[in-house]
């Protein structure tokens, strides 16, 4: 197995080991972001999730684990799962040549309250103004509103994700989020790392990423635990 195949098995444990290691938080040997960042934490014994989440909800309400296969173990007494989302792994096998009509520009921290608000707006959840620092966003402006972007995310000496393709709702069915993608591949194959993403399963936007060269390869699982209202 190649180093770049072991950490796509493990995506946030080896991004908070390298590009990210600045955000890094650690608890008992489990790795989480720090929490006005991203809330994902990813482990490699599951027997250490227990101590560690309940040390890590003591600096936030709820977090993610990322994880293909491992189930985290918890004290219920303390930490409850909220849900788990069936997600799924894409990595480029071969970019497509969409063509790119829009002006795309890369966007500064001046917008980073704009990207807050438009990904909220489409994908209410558990995006922080600061996920901004996790990597660069590319945007499209119309009539001086942006109107559609795409992120990164989770990243390595080796590969970058693909994060955070949103279009306000005045604006799908455009080709903005494709043009958006296809660039932004672009620019992460510029590093000589690979474009990947994540989603879940069964979204309609995965037909869409295949035609912009991405690939089906492996589950990548989110566990959501909130601290117990009782602590």
């Amino acid at each position: 197995m190649t180093p770049l195949e072991i950490q796509l098995q493990n995506p946030v444990w080896f991004s908070l080991a390298e590009t990210h290691k600045k955000f890094a938080i650690e608890y008992d040997g489990v790795r989480f972001y720090h929490p006005e960042v991203c809330p994902f934490g990813a482990f490699l014994d599951a027997s250490r999730t227990v101590n560690a989440s309940n040390e890590y909800l003591k600096t936030t309400d709820s977090f993610f684990y990322v994880s293909e296969h491992k189930i985290p173990e918890i004290d219920e007494s303390k930490v409850s799962l909220v849900r788990k989302i069936d997600g799924c792994q894409m990595v480029l096998a071969q970019q497509t040549n969409m063509p790119i009509t829009e002006e795309i520009i890369l966007l500064d921290e001046t917008y980073m309250d704009e990207i807050y608000d438009l990904v909220w707006l489409v994908m209410p959840g558990y995006y922080k103004k600061r996920t901004f620092e996790m990597g660069k966003y590319y945007g499209i402006i119309k009539e001086g509103q942006l109107v559609s972007i795409a992120g990164q995310r989770m990243q390595t000496n080796l590969f970058i994700e693909v994060s955070a393709v949103v279009t306000h709702p005045d604006h799908t069915r455009k080709g903005l989020a494709g043009q958006l993608i296809t660039y932004n591949t672009s620019e992460i194959l510029k590093e000589n790392k690979l474009p990947i993403l994540h989603t879940t399963k069964g979204n309609p936007a995965i037909s869409l990423y295949e035609k912009l060269g991405y690939e089906l390869t492996r589950d990548m699982n989110w566990w959501l635990y909130r601290r117990n209202n009782s602590e």
